[in-house]
């Protein structure tokens, strides 16, 4: 295009075409028009993909694949115990350690995800190996473990398993464990990835987005958690682990069916270099005094250092690591190295990290609670009168008033505790992501308590001679209840929390820190079962949870976590108080989007 500087009044002639300065006036006002219906047709692709009808998608995909989860993992305990002959403190221990192999799994996702494969990528190899392991599940226990058929069932013992036959279905649940953790962040993150930040209506509806996600992950739960319950309950082990297996790939199917819709972030590189460097980059310069913040160093123009990603603004946290992007002589006369010289941008990102770890930390004891569900309470109501009439309830259906609490109390939230809270605070999310997580903590330590007082009375009514009680097994509904209850501000509270407060370039780790979170709730769980086993178990005595429980104290050991919690919550107050949230220079949006509306298919 040729220019016309302001003060050229002359006429440009070419052969006889006259352009006067009202035809370049003219010439601009149409480029303009034309660049306004390009925005347009911009602003089309956007509504076109992303937004709730592809979160929509991606719930149900949550749902169904939750629903296949939980088939395997609510009974397992009872799947160990019955079928494979394991005592209840191995089985306990066995679960807790499968639980959390399955959200440390979300880790090496979330890596993967953020650093090379993409969201959508990740999604979809991962689902491809959950359902590999569920196949591997109903073919094991088909074949090998069921023997004779219908055993299991709390009154026909099972043949000794084969050690080939236990060695396949070990590899089957952590095959489903590497599978259902390793796409778990990865789903959240794109789904919050459909909507735009730099909307206001978009953002609110982003933060619903993470509350409709929980709500949807304890939909999925409530059909394994009943009908899939009742079928292996009953012996019918196989036809469970079928039932999953066929969600599993409905799950797959759906996924794959949005593929068009979805809303594409790309890659932005491995962050372990990065962070390394900004640690290295302050050791080598331990005896430099910081900069000030406006002589940091930062790259040029809008755009991040780190591709994909966002400027983040200096903040005072970590004085220590601004060496990294202070410049010295050296640095100005070599050419740059990000091992001697880093951004602020950088910087600001292994700052985040460092922040975020206390608040995680802290969330830790909260999930030793959470886990109790899958086994300890489970085997609380196996050993309770759980008859209606000539009717047996199993005792991991019990978990349906824990969903039941989680679907009631996410409507409450969401319809009125929200808009009563921002009236009160002045806040349109009603209350902050910690102030919720707190919450989330004082519940939790309820729920022991509850759980306490229900084996204390359990054991009133022990039957003499016999490993149950004549205490009805809807005691349990009270713990159950304030545990799902907890769970609506504490695992939303995180989702959100860890996700928002992550850098673009990690977000995925962001939301795989609530269920790494999980994993360590699980491990330390039962690091505490096997520690209070060798302490109490000593002599004569069977300890708090042997495997008769009712010559045992299983009361104990709820209010020793309860205890925990308690202590836990009183440092989470100070490391609350300290955080200071990440600081994003919104000026310029630097995530690449990629519109495509054509087959992404061929990335897997």
């Amino acid at each position: 295009m040729d220019s016309f500087p302001s003060t050229n009044l002359a006429l440009k002639v070419t052969g006889e075409s006259v352009i006067s300065t009202e035809n370049v006036a003219e010439d601009r006002i149409r480029r303009e028009e034309e660049q306004e219906i390009a925005n347009n047709k911009r602003s089309v692709i956007w509504k076109r993909s992303g937004g709730w009808k592809a979160a929509t998608i991606l719930l149900a995909n949550q749902c169904l694949s939750t629903l296949a989860f939980f088939g395997v993992g609510v009974n397992l305990v009872l799947f160990l115990t019955r079928v494979l002959g394991q005592s209840n403190a191995d089985a306990a221990n066995n679960v807790s350690k499968w639980t959390g192999t399955v959200y440390m799994c979300s880790l090496i996702g979330a890596f993967l995800s953020d650093s090379y494969w993409g969201r959508y990528l990740t999604c979809a190899i991962f689902q491809l190996i959950f359902v590999s392991g569920l196949v591997l599940v109903s073919v094991s226990s088909w074949f090998f473990l069921i023997k004779p058929e219908g055993c299991g069932n709390g009154a026909l013992s099972c043949t000794p398993a084969s050690s080939m036959g236990v060695a396949i279905f070990y590899l089957a649940i952590y095959l489903v464990a590497f599978g259902y953790g390793g796409h778990q962040p990865s789903i959240a993150t794109l789904g919050a990835d459909q909507f735009d930040e730099s909307k206001p209506k978009e953002r609110n509806s982003k933060a619903a987005f993470f509350c409709y996600f929980y709500f949807a992950l304890n939909f999925g739960s409530l059909f394994s958690n009943t009908l899939l319950v009742y079928f292996e309950d009953h012996g019918k082990w196989t036809l469970g682990f079928l039932l999953s297996l066929g969600s599993a790939v409905l799950a797959l199917v759906s996924f794959f069916f949005g593929t068009p819709g979805y809303q594409y972030v790309k890659p932005c590189g491995n962050p372990l270099p990065r962070v390394a460097q900004v640690l290295v980059a302050a050791a080598k310069k331990w005896d430099v005094i910081p900069a000030k913040p406006d002589e940091l160093y930062e790259v040029e123009g809008p755009d991040s250092a780190i591709k994909g990603s966002r400027k983040i603004l200096h903040s005072d946290d970590f004085e220590f690591l601004d060496k990294a992007a202070t410049m010295t002589e050296e640095d100005l006369s070599h050419e740059k190295n990000p091992w001697r010289l880093c951004t602020i941008t950088q910087v600001e990102e292994a700052k985040c990290v460092l922040k975020m770890l206390p608040i995680w930390l802290c969330t830790i004891i909260y999930s030793v609670v959470f886990t109790q569900m899958a086994s300890l309470f489970v085997e609380q109501g196996d050993v309770m009168n759980s008859f209606i009439g000539n009717f047996h309830l199993p005792a991991a259906s019990m978990s349906f008033f824990d969903i039941c609490s989680v679907l009631a109390c996410t409507g409450i939230y969401r319809q009125i505790l929200v808009p009563l809270a921002g009236k009160l605070s002045r806040n349109p999310k009603g209350l902050t992501e910690l102030q919720r997580m707190g919450i989330g903590l004082i519940i939790g330590m309820l729920a022991m308590l509850a759980a306490g007082a229900t084996e204390i009375e359990r054991l009133k009514h022990a039957t003499e001679g016999q490993k149950v009680s004549s205490l009805s097994i809807f005691w349990q509904i009270p713990q159950y209840v304030l545990v799902g209850a907890s769970e609506v501000f504490m695992y939303v509270g995180q989702l959100e929390f860890f996700n928002g407060q992550a850098p673009d370039g990690i977000k995925s780790f962001g939301s795989s820190l609530c269920m790494a979170s999980i994993s360590l709730g699980n491990f330390v769980s039962s690091m505490l079962v096997n520690m209070v086993m060798k302490i109490t178990a000593k002599g004569d005595q069977p300890g708090w949870i042997p495997d008769d429980l009712n010559t045992g104290h299983m009361d104990r050991f709820y209010f020793l976590i309860a205890v925990l919690t308690a202590f836990d919550f009183v440092i989470y107050l100070f490391c609350a108080k300290w955080y200071t949230p990440i600081n994003l220079d919104d000026s310029q949006k630097g995530i690449e989007m990629e519109k495509q509306e054509g087959d992404v298919l061929a990335r897997v």
